[in-house]
């Protein structure tokens, strides 16, 4: 058993090492499918809490960050891979240039008919899916590989387009072919092995694509203007400052005494920057412990 690990290993490490040739972005994954390194910020004593400390998604310069590993370099890939030497399979980052790959799960474990579903969607909308990558899961599912265009940002999503779809968008990952899990091996479908992802076809995109916001509501005006310079504040953040800035943003208003009142402004703030509401929310809560608060 334990040789079949090595070899799943050096199989998928080598598998990981050909996708990032492809410009493809990958971390190690476990036989569970989930990613193979554990966080560097979880506490080794399950009863102990974790640190009042804003999410960090890399920054700390230490593996275990998830999809936020995912890399093309070979050196940094085989790092990775040594330091999860039980890892059987990889993840390939969605979102990321050059392809800014889309995911489109086809799922067939939950009786739900999704190839149907998505051809339905096809003639309800008027697109077609081109000849692209396709890889066959354990379960007799496939993933359809698509790429997006550079200022799209798809979001992940489970069920949403249609029962038994699932996509994986921007902070996501799709299982690579020849990863070995607990229910079988990942293989790419016979005739797309030479594919590249194919554009997502734009009447799809668009309904993958989330509905537009409406216009961020004024702060209440029981939060003063300091409350308005908060929200603008987080506003302005850029891709890699989002999650610092709303930190620094809900210290400040909690050691002003208008934490609770900023907290829905805030969170909305931080969604529109391109967070999720749960990175939002525990962002927040991180605040509000640093600076004894009640989350």
């Amino acid at each position: 058993m334990a040789t079949t690990d090595r070899q799943a290993t050096t199989l998928a490490l080598a598998h990981a090492l050909s996708a990032a040739e492809r410009g493809l972005a990958v971390i190690p994954l476990s036989r569970t499918k989930l990613p193979a390194l554990r966080s560097p910020h979880r506490s080794p004593h399950p009863d102990q809490p974790r640190q009042a400390l804003p999410p960090c998604h890399g920054e700390c310069g230490r593996p275990g960050h998830g999809v936020y590993d995912a890399t093309t370099d070979q050196a940094r890939i085989r790092e990775l891979f040594a330091a999860a030497p039980w890892a059987t399979g990889y993840g390939i980052a969605c979102g990321l240039p050059p392809y800014r790959l889309i995911g489109v799960d086809l799922d067939v474990k939950t009786g739900t008919d999704a190839p149907g579903a998505l051809r339905e969607l096809a003639l309800r909308h008027l697109f077609t899916i081109p000849p692209t990558v396709v890889v066959l899961t354990p379960s007799g599912g496939r993933h359809l590989w698509l790429t997006g265009p550079p200022d799209a940002v798809i979001p992940n999503s489970a069920g949403r387009l249609a029962p038994g779809i699932d996509i994986r968008g921007a902070g996501g990952y799709l299982v690579g072919p020849g990863s070995r899990t607990d229910h079988g091996v990942y293989a790419t479908a016979p005739g797309t092995e030479h594919l590249v992802p194919a554009p997502c076809p734009p009447s799809l995109l668009r309904l993958l694509l989330p509905p537009p916001r409406a216009p961020h509501p004024a702060t209440h005006p029981s939060v003063g203007d300091r409350g308005q310079g908060l929200v603008q504040f987080v506003l302005a953040a850029h891709e890699g400052q989002r999650n610092t800035r709303l930190f620094w943003a809900a210290c400040r208003a909690y050691e002003n005494g208008i934490g609770r009142a900023l907290r829905a402004p805030l969170t909305d703030a931080a969604v529109h920057t391109g967070l999720t509401e749960r990175e939002a929310r525990a962002t927040i809560a991180s605040a509000a412990r640093m600076t004894g608060h009640r989350p």
